[in-house]
């Protein structure tokens, strides 16, 4: 389960306090501007075994943006996580999941971040109401999902604590991205029929 925009004042505590009620740990991808808005809801959520990610200083779409001005993205808001929590991001969200080829090659290599995107969308942002964003979660997720979501909007913490619970009824355990993609098996490689030895010519 991933959160994005944040850390909000009032809105991420409620979430944390949810959260902290069933003993489950998130990732939040956060925005510098709002991590120097609301430093100590961050040290919270980094004290209560969330993982903190990037998802850029402000908002920004990275497709369009100059090397050197993504560069000032991510270097401003690493800077900013690192003198709050103690502790560098190793994750990248792009905002609007908006990347470059040559983006995605450079970012990890002069980050070393990885680049996490997702694959359950409940579009929580157009406030469709905490039904709709619940009904969405429940039907997209499945094993292995990266849910999105934002920690800035009331309706999504609203629909949160039902939509947990649910999850967790049906089996789901969350854990943070990095947890999950250390889960992760990876395909092992195609294994080629070992020649029949030749038969050598005796002297």
């Amino acid at each position: 389960m991933t959160f994005d925009d944040g850390p909000h004042a009032t809105l991420t505590p409620k979430l944390l306090d949810i959260l902290a009620a069933r003993h489950m740990k998130v990732t939040f991808f956060v925005l510098g501007e709002c991590v120097e808005q609301n430093p100590d809801v961050l040290r919270r959520a980094a004290h209560e075994g969330h993982e903190i990610a990037t998802h850029s200083w402000s908002h920004p779409n990275f497709a369009k943006m100059s090397d050197d001005a993504a560069r000032s993205q991510l270097q401003r808001t690493d800077d900013i996580i690192r003198n709050t929590i103690g502790v560098r991001p190793t994750l990248f969200r792009p905002p609007y999941g908006a990347i470059t080829a040559h983006q995605k090659h450079w970012i990890p290599e002069q980050f070393g971040y990885r680049i996490v995107l997702w694959d359950v969308d409940p579009l929580d942002w157009k406030r469709p109401g905490p039904a709709i964003v619940r009904s969405r979660i429940l039907k997209e997720t499945h094993p292995g999902s990266i849910i999105l979501s934002h920690d800035i909007h009331a309706p999504t913490i609203e629909a949160m604590p039902s939509t947990f619970d649910e999850l967790l009824g049906k089996g789901f355990k969350f854990v943070t991205v990095s947890q999950l993609l250390g889960m992760a098996t990876p395909v092992p490689p195609k294994s080629t029929p070992t020649p029949a030895p030749t038969a050598q010519p005796t002297p």
